[in-house]
């Protein structure tokens, strides 16, 4: 039997930090869709609700696949690059995209920025798109880990969006479908604070109903900082033409809460009081030893810092996708303390650059403040944006 389209379901959330939400969806079976605006002040919220209306404006012909996706992204991109060229107070707005056609035993998906899609299916969850951002290049150059780029100070600078020039580069792919599929499109204000397991603890601990599950997301990227605007789009795709009453649904397992986590046996059960009073005597004299040497490491990383804020320049960029030079180190330190701080923006958009500029670019090298603004200022007259 042929997979057809099951339950969907969506939300959006503006988050902890953030004023107004700069994110878009659609969520109107067979076609879903996540935007991420971006542009300062009102012009992301501007830049997404363009793209996400034109989407909504293209969908009277929802055939044919990859061609049929790539075409509508190229429309919202038109409608957007088109707003900013005109409008000098929506100068420099773009969006992200993410967008999924369902069809028969297929979905069509299409892809720009940092906005994701994902298959959860038996039990796993699989990224299907590629982060177009400055940290995802440097992962996959071998020049960040991981683990770093989770932390990184820039890894919301996108290299990509639709809205900065007139036509945009858009990765287009299919996937086949089973029954049970579930496809999450979301915003980067959930994954970037929600690791994957979070996510596939929380969708498996609400499958049975996803807008309880769109619903736990939010609460869990809030709970993890909430500090961008966070969207999440289910759709799922069942065995019997769409019907949700019939579709096929994973049982869910037993979920350990925090009264079982207080039953776990901690290393002192069992033990005698005194045998206890003993080894935390023994233990004291470390503690305050390991406290100390603590410290004096704290004490040298500050030292460090002062140092580099005031002798060390460095190349990057900021949220908006303008290229600067940073005095200081490229550090975060206690969640978002900066040890960096800008002191030249140039007109220069990481967009503006090819992927090999952008890697020799943001190497991250600590150099001197002159040396810094030299290398920028030639990409600058390279491409003419001085």
């Amino acid at each position: 039997m042929t997979p057809g389209l099951g339950r969907s379901a969506s939300v959006t959330d503006t988050g902890r930090r953030r004023r107004h939400n700069e994110d878009a969806y659609v969520c109107e079976p067979p076609l879903f869709a996540v935007a991420d605006g971006m542009g300062g002040a009102q012009a992301g919220e501007l830049a997404s609700g363009l793209a996400a209306a034109a989407l909504r404006d293209e969908r009277s012909e929802l055939t044919g696949g990859e061609q049929r996706v790539d075409d509508l992204i190229q429309e919202a991109n038109r409608r957007v690059y088109q707003r900013q060229s005109q409008d000098a107070s929506a100068s420099g707005m773009g969006t992200t995209m993410t967008v999924a056609l369902v069809e028969d035993g297929h979905v069509a998906i299409g892809h720009v920025g940092d906005s994701r899609a994902y298959l959860i299916r038996d039990r796993k969850l699989e990224q299907l798109t590629e982060d177009h951002s400055l940290v995802a290049e440097l992962v996959r150059s071998g020049k960040l880990s991981p683990e770093e780029a989770e932390s990184h100070p820039q890894r919301s600078v996108i290299t990509r969006a639709l809205g900065t020039d007139p036509d945009v580069d858009v990765d287009t792919f299919s996937i086949e479908t089973k029954p049970g599929d579930l496809f999450l499109l979301c915003s980067d204000g959930l994954t970037s604070m929600v690791d994957d397991q979070t996510i596939l603890r929380e969708v498996e601990r609400n499958r049975a109903d996803l807008p309880s599950a769109a619903k736990a997301l939010v609460r869990a990227a809030n709970k993890g900082g909430g500090e961008d605007n966070i969207t999440v789009v289910f759709f799922e795709i069942a065995g019997d033409g769409g019907h949700a009453d019939t579709q096929r649904t994973v049982a869910l397992p037993p979920v350990e809460d925090g009264a079982d986590a207080e039953d776990t046996l901690d290393e002192h059960h069992g033990v005698p009081p005194v045998e206890v009073e003993r080894r935390e005597n023994g233990h004291a004299g470390r503690r305050a030893l390991f406290a100390l040497l603590a410290l004096l490491l704290i004490v040298a990383l500050c030292g460090v810092a002062v140092w580099g804020l005031w002798r060390s320049h460095f190349v990057g960029a900021e949220s908006d996708g303008h290229v600067v030079v940073y005095q200081g180190l490229p550090w975060n330190v206690v969640g978002s303390v900066k040890l960096y701080r800008p002191v030249y923006v140039s007109p220069l958009l990481t967009a503006q650059l090819s992927r090999p500029e952008r890697q020799k670019l943001f190497d991250h090298s600590l150099r001197s403040e002159d040396s810094a603004r030299a290398v920028v200022r030639r990409y600058e007259e390279q491409i003419g944006a001085g």
